[in-house]
């Protein structure tokens, strides 16, 4: 059956949205797609490749996936992220595992990083002009154009990073050759060549709404709409071979990272403070903060140079606020934006958190009304964007600015602290409870169990007593929230 052509609209959507990094590592993503197709631009590349007939809805979708755009998979493809992973699946891939690969090694290395690639490769591909400006990705071209870097020669670029001390990212290229080079359509590899983001990401979309399970559909605009299939991706990674291992998170510091607590109630603080210090967390608690203080707080905590000595960061909430908002104390305060506060913490403002992991746990009281008849558990929270449009295109050489955030956030009726006894968070005390007992447990599958339970308790109270509990993460390894 011959593939539907992508719209010159959905191209142009598609090329409008995306930064100047993003279309660099799109076309050397497609470099193996079609080696003698030379367009200037992303726009007439994918429009050519359309033409030829090599671009799909299912290709485009893979592309966004790779370059971790998601906004556009569900703006402009109308899918997620989940439904393309179940597509990856149970279909060839549209790039190269060996491409992907490379793309990853390039997003872990920072600029001093790749300024040392350059020099060690020197003796190999000459010094070149505007050496300074080159990014991994323009080395790996120069490279590949050497014959010295292909799918199956992969011998130098391990030599270089043994060189510049980068073993972890030297690991990745041997778990690829022994994964089996070139073997792109064995869905047995499928692990080494989806994203670092979490593939059981997808699990919150089938196992838990309203506590039931969901199905995704991979939808192709125009008409063209492919099979329902049932996104579950089970816990015990299936797809994943004996000897290849899922890459995580460092999580050796002592202490681990900061663990800031902002308790606006007084309910939570000294089981919390507890619990992180258990984990091996330098906790600094703060009871009943003005909205003042809790700016003031944020942008102190954000700004400590101990980041860089530390390999995570955790920020816990509790607060009266609005779905998108928190207050402090003085509630005639208009309060300020969750998006703010996650901003604070993000790769371009706090470099010293670049690349490590960055946990929000939020609980939010509001005056919910009627809203409270509606599901008990939702896996659409605040958005998490890919990408901010508006916001500065990352440098080349850096990590995104929105990945490595774990964002949970609970939402209860505001009546609950107006009763006489009022009482602990269920959720935050139902966390406290798996982080102590379940501590090498990844974070991700903690997570899943909390929503468990958060639901069973759900499912036996009055609408007023209930908890809405919500999941975003852009985390791009596994993580344990202990020391190792």
């Amino acid at each position: 059956m011959a593939l539907c052509p992508v719209s010159a609209e959905v191209i142009h959507q598609v090329e409008d949205c995306l930064d100047d990094d993003e279309k660099e590592t799109m076309l050397f993503l497609c470099r193996d797609v079609a080696e003698n197709l030379a367009a200037p631009n992303v726009r007439d590349f994918l429009g050519s490749l359309s033409e030829r007939g090599q671009l799909s809805y299912a290709a485009l979708a893979e592309l966004l996936y790779r370059v971790r755009r998601f906004d556009l998979l569900k703006r402009i493809l109308k899918t997620d992220k989940a439904a393309v992973e179940a597509h990856l699946c149970r279909s060839p891939h549209f790039i190269s595992d060996y491409r992907v690969l490379l793309m990853e090694i390039g997003e872990n290395l920072d600029q001093s990083d790749v300024s040392s690639l350059i020099f060690l490769t020197r003796d190999y591909v000459g010094r070149g002009k505007g050496a300074k400006d080159k990014s991994f990705l323009d080395l790996v071209i120069e490279l590949e154009k050497q014959n010295l870097l292909a799918s199956d020669e992969l011998r130098l670029l391990e030599k270089c990073l043994k060189n510049i001390h980068r073993i972890d990212l030297k690991t990745k290229i041997q778990k690829y050759t022994q994964s089996g080079q070139g073997a792109e359509s064995n869905m047995n590899s499928l692990q080494a060549s989806l994203p670092n983001l979490s593939i059981k990401e997808s699990l919150y979309n089938s196992r838990l709404q309203n506590g039931q399970r969901k199905e995704h559909r991979f939808v192709e605009p125009l008409g063209v709409q492919r099979r329902p299939v049932k996104t579950s991706i089970p816990e015990s990674g299936a797809f994943l071979p004996p000897h290849i291992h899922e890459e995580s998170y460092r999580m050796q510091s002592k202490p681990l990272g900061i663990c800031l607590i902002i308790d606006c109630i007084g309910n939570d603080t000294e089981y919390l403070q507890e619990t992180f210090a258990s984990l091996g967390f330098c906790v600094h608690p703060f009871l009943f903060p003005s909205a003042k203080d809790i700016s003031q707080i944020l942008h102190r905590f954000s700004h400590q140079s101990q980041h860089g000595d530390y390999d995570s960061f955790v920020c816990v909430l509790v607060s009266r606020g609005g779905s998108q908002s928190l207050m402090g104390v003085d509630q005639l305060h208009s309060g300020f934006s969750l998006d703010w506060v996650r901003s604070m913490f993000l790769g371009d403002t706090c470099p010293s958190l670049r690349g490590k992991p960055k946990l929000f746990f939020i609980q939010n009281y509001e005056a919910l009304g009627s809203q409270s008849e509606g599901s008990s558990l939702e896996v659409d929270g605040p958005a998490i964007k890919s990408v901010d449009s508006k916001a500065p295109p990352p440098s080349r050489y850096m990590i995104h600015r929105e990945a490595d955030v774990f964002w949970s956030q609970c939402t209860a009726d505001v009546s609950q602290l107006e009763q006489p006894s009022s009482s602990s968070s269920v959720y935050l005390q139902t966390l406290s409870q798996q982080l102590k007992q379940e501590r090498r447990l990844p974070l991700v599958d903690l997570h899943v169990e909390l929503m468990d339970k958060v639901y069973a308790w759900n499912s036996r109270v009055s609408p007023k007593e209930k908890y809405y509990l919500s999941l975003q993460h852009t985390l791009r390894k596994k993580l344990i929230l202990s020391q190792a």
